[in-house]
């Protein structure tokens, strides 16, 4: 890859690998709240549940980042 058009397929892996974790986040994050409103005797389970459940979300998007940088290294 050379140029711009390689610049631009660094911002498109990052910004894609990036938008789709952060929308899981957001649903994981806003369901688990609405569980725990409806049931708070449950809350400790559900936080661990929705804790594990981002951890593998953001690692995605670390995958994203490492895969951008890589991509940056051969431009």
């Amino acid at each position: 890859m050379t140029g711009s058009i390689g610049v631009i397929g660094i911002a498109l892996a990052i910004g894609l690998g990036a938008i789709g974790p952060g929308i899981g986040i957001g649903i994981a994050g806003g369901q688990a709240l609405s569980a725990i409103g409806r049931n708070p005797e449950a809350a400790p389970l559900i936080q661990v549940n929705m804790f594990i459940a981002l951890a593998f979300a953001e690692a995605i998007a670390i995958y994203a980042l490492v895969i951008s940088l890589i991509l940056l290294g051969k431009v």
